[in-house]
C-alpha cells in the first residue's frame, strides 16, 4: 500500500462536503483545530450550501472534490460530514494528479465509498474524524492529529463477553456496512482476504443488518478474513427481529477461526477513534481485554 506523505505545519487540509448539505458553522469549529495544529485550511463552497438534501448539484460537488485531488498544494482532503452523495462521484473522479501526489482523505460514514475506491487503487486512507466532528471528542481529534504526523498510538478496550479470542495480523479494511455491501461488484470491490474488517452502521434495522451480513458471506467477503473488529451500531432499531448485532455478526462468521472484537469506539458516535485503512495492524483480543496496534509506527 502507498503511504500519502505525513503533514507537517504549514501544509495545505482542504475541507469539502461531498455528500449531504453542512450548515458552514458546523464546519468551521473543525477548521479552528486544524489551524491550531498548525495547519492552512481552504474551505470548498460545498460547505455551508444546500441543494435538496445535498451540499451542492452533483457538478458542484465533483468539481471541487477534483479540484482538492488534482492540487499539489493540498496535502489532505478532510470531509465537513458524510450523509449520502459520495458513491455517485467516484467513476467520475479522475486520480491520475492524484497518484502524482498522493495525499490523505479522510472521513466516515459515506466516505466509507471513496475511502474503499482508494484502497482497492493500492491507497491508504483514515477513516476517522471529520471537520463537523473534530470537537466531538478530543482523544479521537488527537489521536487523528498524530496520524497525519506519522505516528500511530494503539488502542486497547476492555473485554466484551461476545468477543471471539484470538490473534490476528492483516492490512485494515472496512468501514460503514452500507457502504461496503454496496460497493459489490463495483469498480471499487476489493479482496478481504487476510484483512482485518471493521463495521460500523447508524439508523438500520436488525433485519438490515443480518441482511448484509448475509451478502458479505454469499460474496465471500467473510470467509478468509484475518479477523473482525465490530465499532459502533447506533440507533439501530427493530427488536421484534430477535438478534442482537452481536449476534447477528457471530453468526454469520460462525465455522470460521479468526478472531472477533466488540466495543470498538469507532462509527457515529461522539468517539470515533481513527483507523488507517490499508495499515497492516497487529489485533489480540484476550479474555483480559482488545490491543489493537500498527506494526508500521512511524514517527517523523
Amino acid at each position: 500500500m502507498i503511504t500519502p506523505p505525513f503533514l507537517r505545519p504549514g501544509d495545505f487540509v482542504a475541507i469539502t462536503a461531498p455528500a449531504s448539505r453542512v450548515a458552514l458553522q458546523d464546519v468551521l469549529s473543525g477548521v479552528k483545530i486544524l489551524e491550531q495544529w498548525g495547519f492552512k485550511t481552504e474551505t470548498g463552497a460545498t460547505a455551508g450550501r444546500s441543494f435538496h438534501n445535498f451540499s451542492d448539484t452533483f457538478e458542484n460537488r465533483l468539481q471541487e472534490l477534483q479540484g482538492f485531488l488534482d492540487d499539489p498544494e493540498v496535502r489532505c482532503i478532510l470531509a465537513a460530514r458524510g450523509g449520502y452523495g459520495v458513491s455517485d462521484l467516484i467513476d467520475h473522479l479522475d486520480f491520475t494528479a492524484f497518484k502524482k501526489h498522493p495525499k490523505w482523505i479522510i472521513g466516515f460514514s459515506d466516505l466509507t465509498a471513496l475511502l474503499l475506491h482508494l484502497n482497492a487503487s493500492g491507497y491508504e486512507t483514515i477513516h476517522g474524524p471529520m471537520a463537523k466532528t473534530l470537537t466531538c471528542d478530543p482523544v479521537s481529534s488527537a489521536k487523528l492529529r498524530d496520524m497525519l504526523s506519522g505516528k500511530v498510538p494503539s488502542d486497547t478496550w476492555p473485554a466484551c463477553p461476545s468477543n471471539r479470542e484470538g490473534h490476528a495480523t492483516g492490512p485494515a479494511i472496512g468501514g460503514n456496512l452500507v457502504l461496503l455491501t454496496h460497493s459489490i461488484g463495483s469498480v471499487s470491490d476489493i479482496s478481504y482476504d487476510g484483512k482485518i474488517l471493521f463495521l460500523e452502521d447508524i439508523g438500520e434495522k436488525l433485519y438490515n443488518i443480518d441482511r448484509m451480513m448475509v451478502q458479505l458471506k454469499r460474496a465471500g467477503k467473510l470467509k478468509h478474513l484475518a479477523g473482525l473488529v465490530a465499532g459502533s451500531f447506533t440507533a439501530i432499531s427493530e427488536p421484534s427481529f430477535g438478534f442482537s448485532v452481536e449476534e447477528i455478526i457471530l453468526q454469520h462468521t460462525a465455522g470460521y477461526d479468526y478472531p472477533v472484537a466488540f466495543g470498538f469506539q469507532f462509527g457515529h458516535e461522539s468517539v470515533n477513534l481513527p483507523v488507517i485503512m490499508g495499515r497492516t495492524y497487529d489485533l489480540d483480543v484476550t479474555p483480559a481485554g482488545v490491543t489493537l496496534k500498527t506494526l508500521e509506527n512511524v514517527v517523523i
